[in-house]
């Protein structure tokens, strides 16, 4: 396909020139912390360290315990019957009605995730929470600071939310600070619980509809390389093409944005000596194209593209997982050109 070229770290390849990677599938986010007190290892707390360590580790491994807390969807969760009681008065009457009744006393926290009341239970050990966690559980952890009357809870979750999660695009900081919220929350917390759900509400689904115009732009830019793809190995264009093609020197400019990358890929592809998947970052995006290729192509037998063929046979080899993963890539990149379904090229 031509004299191979090296990428350096200048090259458009490693800029805006190569096509994109696709987004990850889902799976465990990382994780980000806003320290808030003492603050060790990411986590936030107003505890000594050790004393911290201390009580999440009998939280963790529920050493001694004699409660089961039963949740939504036949979630259980153990605790000290002791703790929970010296923690909550609502709890502490709870345990009092199962007394006697076996060494197991059992209560239910109903209408709410499973993993919204482990934060809350673990809380209450040792006022520990994971940034995350309250990012993800902020509301239903402000509702059981209300129910279960857990006051420095309640006040982290406000803190949080007037001024972490709820941002001054939608104004809210400016309504927090206001006198009049600020007598709505002692009178009214109801009112407040279902306002500061509305507003978050609406913060999230924001920020989903970025998400979701950030990722079709990925599969857009990722279906436009697979045509780059197909264009310059069946047609050829400007310096690179198939070997049977006569490039001509005055050909029109290339309508194609990914080619001038791909280009680059390609010649570093073919002279490279790592190219074994794996052995070069670069050899591996390659490799990467030609099996998506694959998955979109019409026909193998007529295809210009290299190894369209080998990696069809290769699919039905794949595991389940693997097949899975790129299948839900391949919807993705049609549904975001408005194809209906594969295989198109």
């Amino acid at each position: 396909m031509g004299k191979a070229d090296s990428i350096s770290e200048g090259s458009p390849l490693l800029a805006n020139g190569v096509p994109p990677v696709a987004p990850p599938l889902p799976g465990p986010a990382t994780t980000s912390y806003r320290q808030k007190g003492l603050v060790k290892d990411g986590r936030c707390s107003c505890v000594n360290a050790a004393v911290r360590d201390l009580w999440d580790r009998l939280f963790d491994e529920a050493c001694g315990a004699d409660v089961t807390i039963n949740t939504d969807n036949g979630g259980i969760l153990y605790a000290h019957a002791s703790i929970l009681g010296m923690s909550s008065p609502v709890m502490k009457g709870m345990l009092k009605q199962t007394r006697g009744r076996g060494r197991w006393q059992s209560i239910s926290i109903r209408g709410v995730p499973l993993d919204a009341v482990r934060v809350f239970i673990r809380f209450l050990y040792s006022s520990c929470y994971e940034q995350e966690d309250m990012d993800e559980f902020a509301v239903p952890l402000l509702v059981l600071s209300h129910v279960f009357v857990i006051p420095h809870l309640k006040r982290v979750c406000e803190h949080h939310l007037e001024h972490g999660l709820l941002t001054i695009d939608n104004n809210f900081k400016a309504v927090a600070n206001n006198e009049g919220w600020k007598a709505m929350k002692e009178s009214h917390p109801i009112l407040e619980k279902e306002i500061l759900e509305s507003v978050t509400e609406a913060d999230t689904r924001q920020k989903q509809r970025v998400r979701r115009l950030n990722e079709k732009k990925i599969y857009l830019e990722l279906y436009e390389a697979m045509e780059a793809l197909v264009h310059i190995c069946r047609d050829g264009c400007r310096t690179i093409g198939p070997y049977d093609k006569i490039l001509k020197e005055d050909q029109a400019p290339c309508k194609y944005e990914a080619c001038k990358g791909l280009e680059l890929l390609v010649r570093h592809f073919a002279g490279c000596k790592l190219r074994a998947p794996g052995g070069c970052t670069h050899c591996k995006r390659m490799w990467q194209l030609l099996e998506l290729h694959s998955r979109l192509c019409a026909d193998s037998d007529i295809c210009r593209v290299p190894l369209c063929r080998n990696f069809k046979d290769r699919i039905k080899k794949q595991s389940k997982k693997d097949e899975m993963k790129w299948r839900i890539l391949v919807r993705k990149i049609l549904r975001a050109k408005g194809i209906g379904k594969a295989p198109f090229f």
